[in-house]
């Protein structure tokens, strides 16, 4: 399997969101992540998604499950993303990857502040 990273416009995502994986005809990994202007940010939002499609992919979550889910998922009860939800197939996977995510942003000595405030903007 190759693994390709981009980063693209947010609004070129194929919905609302910072990152988003797949995988191509040939099995490829493709992760789509939303330009925010800082590398760091760029890469922690693709680090999230790298760690939370292998979890999915070794506990057998599909991509059209998480698609499925996440296509048609509104907020509510206070919850801004779908892999937050406790009802999502990959909710456990989403939750590792986002203590992962956070736990590097502490390692590279990234602002969480200016961090979520960049992910925030792009809504």
């Amino acid at each position: 399997m190759n693994i390709a990273i981009t980063t693209i416009p947010h609004n070129a995502q194929r919905y609302s969101t910072a990152g988003d994986w797949r995988f191509d005809a040939r099995g490829n990994l493709l992760i789509t992540v939303s330009k925010m202007g800082n590398p760091l940010f760029e890469f922690l939002v693709a680090y999230h998604e790298l760690v939370e499609v292998m979890l999915c992919k070794q506990r057998g979550i599909t991509e059209k499950q998480v698609d499925d889910f996440d296509m048609n998922w509104k907020e509510h009860d206070g919850l801004v993303e779908p892999g937050a939800d406790p009802a999502a197939p990959y909710h456990a996977e989403h939750m590792f990857a986002m203590g992962a995510e956070y736990a590097m942003l502490y390692q590279l000595g990234v602002d969480r502040d200016a961090y979520e405030k960049a992910l925030d903007s792009l809504e």
